[in-house]
């Protein structure tokens, strides 16, 4: 199962040495959304963070970053529509119903589907899916290994998560809460 970290959505000074502690600690790939950020911030963030880790980034905001940088992809949703011209990165994408899953899944290299849980990092983003819904998504094909949980994810909920058919689990508030990054896999 992929383990994927989304960052807060404001860049600190922390930032650098936490993305690559998680990386180290097996994180696969690191979401950078920073959309309380500006272009300048999120250059200044990438520029401080080694090419090794680099190559396992994903993009959601400032998507010139993606080329200047060399990153691994750029991650799709409201304020990202479109990919610059000639992109050859890997291709994600925010979903918050099976039907956007259904829609986009074909473009995708994977697509997160939230809120699966109540969220830990945004006060009042519930759950939007039952036990039995996700399982029926999961019978129909809709829930597969290109499908990433979002949304009050935890370590605890890994092998629910693995039960259903999830390809993965996203996870901020979980990460961000630690007092440390432990080797977490």
């Amino acid at each position: 199962m992929r383990i994927i970290a989304v960052t807060t959505p404001k860049v600190t000074d922390d930032d650098a040495q936490i993305i690559t502690r998680l990386l180290d600690a097996g994180v696969d790939v690191v979401h950078i959304r920073k959309p309380c950020s500006d272009v300048q911030e999120c250059r200044l963030l990438l520029s401080t963070i080694g090419d090794d880790y680099l190559r396992r980034i994903v993009i959601h905001d400032h998507t010139e970053l993606f080329a200047e940088f060399h990153l691994l992809g750029i991650h799709q949703n409201r304020s990202v529509q479109h990919l610059p011209d000639g992109y050859s990165g890997i291709r994600t994408r925010s979903c918050h119903t099976f039907e956007e899953i259904a829609r986009y899944k074909q473009e995708c290299d994977y697509l997160f589907l939230s809120p699966i849980f109540d969220s830990i990092s945004k006060v009042g983003y519930r759950s939007r899916f039952s036990d039995e819904e996700l399982r029926w998504a999961a019978r129909e094909g809709i829930i597969d290994g290109r499908v990433i949980a979002l949304g009050g994810v935890t370590f605890r909920h890994l092998d629910y998560l693995k039960s259903i058919g999830f390809g993965g689990a996203a996870m901020c508030g979980a990460l961000y809460s630690l007092d440390a990054v432990i080797p977490i896999l």
